[in-house]
């Protein structure tokens, strides 16, 4: 885990698993919750813990882009798209994030 910590792409994979954690959190139990048991509670603690992720998430990708001179139309996107998707974040570090780091990319 401190291995992820010294490199940007690790620290996206990082907020990547956290986001994909937050989503799958508010989209199956917050929000469940909410509309079936009347319990507003859970989403306004887990909804802006998301969003901050969520933002991080994006804003690092950026940077991450930028540093390593991704092209934009074979990489960037493609980790872009997956913060909107249940279970992207996931695929995207299986699929692109790890392979990256573990070249030194």
């Amino acid at each position: 885990m401190l291995q992820l910590l010294k490199t940007k792409i690790g620290r996206l994979r990082i907020i990547g698993f956290l986001e994909g954690l937050s989503l799958l959190i508010l989209v199956f139990i917050a929000v469940p919750m909410k509309y079936l048991f009347h319990n507003p509670g859970s989403s306004k603690f887990v909804g802006p813990i998301h969003g901050a992720i969520f933002l991080l998430f994006l804003l690092n990708t950026l940077s991450v882009s930028i540093e390593h001179n991704w092209k934009f139309r074979s990489t960037t996107w493609k980790i872009l798209l997956a913060c909107f998707i249940p279970f992207g974040t996931f695929y995207i570090d299986r699929k692109i994030l790890r392979n990256m780091q573990a070249t030194n990319y």
